[in-house]
């Protein structure tokens, strides 16, 4: 099986059904513990810390430009030592692999 962190991003334009809550949870299984998935069942969020305002930026723009690669956006909000990272597939109005690809490649760069 290859790893999320290895996959890439489809294009998702809608038409498809989102994740249901189980699938969400396995797939959610395969990422770093800190990723939670929302009562709702139609996103995943995780909290990350940091030292000091410019580690932070740093990870936030790492995050950006592995949205860009991507294709595929978070909602972000970040402060001084902060960032929370929210993924959801708008188009569906849900979540779709392509989340937790995203999510499992900003694992990895917190892995180092």
């Amino acid at each position: 099986m290859t790893e999320l962190s290895e996959k890439t991003c489809k294009p998702c334009e809608g038409g498809v059904d989102p994740l249901s809550r189980e699938e969400a949870e396995k797939m959610r299984g395969q990422l770093a513990g800190n990723w939670q998935l929302a009562d709702d069942g139609k996103s995943i969020s995780a909290e990350f810390r940091f030292k000091e305002f410019y580690r932070t930026m740093a990870f936030i723009n790492a995050v950006a430009w592995v949205a860009n690669q991507q294709d595929h956006h978070p909602d972000i909000a970040f402060g001084y030592n902060y960032a929370n990272i929210t993924f959801s597939t708008h188009a569906i109005g849900g979540l779709s692999e392509n989340d937790f690809i995203c999510a499992a490649r900003i694992d990895a760069l917190m892995a180092g």
